[in-house]
């Protein structure tokens, strides 16, 4: 089974947990009233800001059960589609802050800002963090015929042929666009970049032979290497990923500065009370130790964040850190959505 299909087979399996509708969550319908003594004493929605079955969705499905047991409660979630993820966030922002709201986002939550001229929300002032969840590592993988057999093969390959090298991505604001964005940085060249609507036609494309080359996370690729269908050249993480054992890493490989991850936290709308704050935080930490949420991890080339950094603290402190890193990588770059 591809890594496409699991995706699908997990959020199906656990989709049985059920969906409420974010506006009735958003307006606070039902018995809950932020009172942290008898939190939960409704349905707790997780709002995730993409499509079912991609790589954040599968993410908070894997976590949903093992977190509602710890709070003795139910989780559902919601998918909330739309402009980078960033119509489900700002839904999550304007919510009521009683803790029945939260939200999955991943790099993105950090990269926004960056990108779009007119954002409803800033992400230090409109959100608590509640806890560090993954760190999904990125892979750069060529078509299979593609000519550079190595990472530094490829970045002389692209310096000599930057105006005719083809560097595909999922679309603005996506993981693989921001990858992308961090190689054209740190080798110092501009590549034709091919947007696609989704990972799923920008592989399509990369297993077809239509477009060169790609950055994207393991949980999208790995399935697509272990076939054989694309060339792999490395992971962008510091250590090598356990389900890739013979892909080298970037800095292995020649290429120390690209670094890059897909971090994922969950986060609930500002002034939420603390007290619920640290018992989604708990929760989270139980789900994250919970052997079966490990063993699905691994299978995607990714595992939980230790439970130091599963915190409050630790996730907001990875947030300030990486809205400066990429809003001069961004700048740099020159990319702006309306």
């Amino acid at each position: 089974m591809g890594t496409t299909s699991r995706y699908r087979a997990t959020a199906r399996v656990i989709a049985a947990i059920g969906v409420v509708s974010l506006v009735a969550a958003c307006s606070g319908n039902g018995g809950g009233g932020g009172d942290a003594a008898s939190y939960p004493d409704q349905n707790i929605t997780i709002v995730v800001p993409f499509s079912a079955g991609g790589p954040t969705d599968t993410v908070t499905r894997m976590i949903a059960e093992p977190m509602a047991a710890k709070l003795g409660g139910k989780i559902v979630v919601q998918n909330v589609e739309g402009a980078g993820g960033t119509v489900g966030a700002g839904d999550v922002a304007r919510a009521k802050p009683d803790g029945y709201t939260v939200l999955m986002h991943h790099i993105g939550m950090s990269t926004a800002p960056a990108l779009y001229k007119s954002l409803g929300y800033k992400p230090l002032d409109d959100f608590e963090t509640v806890g560090l969840v993954t760190e999904v590592p990125m892979t750069i993988v060529a078509r299979k015929d593609f000519a550079p057999a190595t990472l530094q093969d490829l970045v002389t390959h692209v310096k000599v042929n930057a105006g005719k090298v083809t560097l595909a991505n999922a679309g603005i604001g996506a993981a693989s666009h921001l990858c992308g964005l961090l190689f054209q940085s740190t080798t110092g060249v501009k590549l034709q970049e091919v947007p696609y609507q989704g990972t799923g036609p920008a592989l399509t494309d990369l297993v077809g032979g239509q477009v060169d080359f790609m950055c994207d996370q393991t949980t999208n690729t790995s399935g697509q290497i272990a076939a054989g269908k694309v060339k792999a050249y490395a992971v962008t993480t510091p250590e090598r990923v356990k389900s890739l054992p013979d892909l080298p890493t970037t800095a292995e490989a020649g290429l120390p500065q690209l670094k890059v991850s897909v971090w994922h936290g969950l986060y609930v709308p500002a002034d939420t009370p603390q007290e619920i704050v640290q018992k989604l935080s708990e929760a989270l930490k139980v789900a994250l130790a919970d052997q079966g949420v490990i063993d699905q991890m691994a299978k995607l080339g990714t595992a939980p964040v230790p439970a130091q950094d599963a915190t409050p603290e630790a996730h907001r402190a990875k947030l300030d850190e990486q809205l400066g890193t990429w809003a001069k990588i961004i700048a740099d770059s020159g990319v702006k959505v309306s």
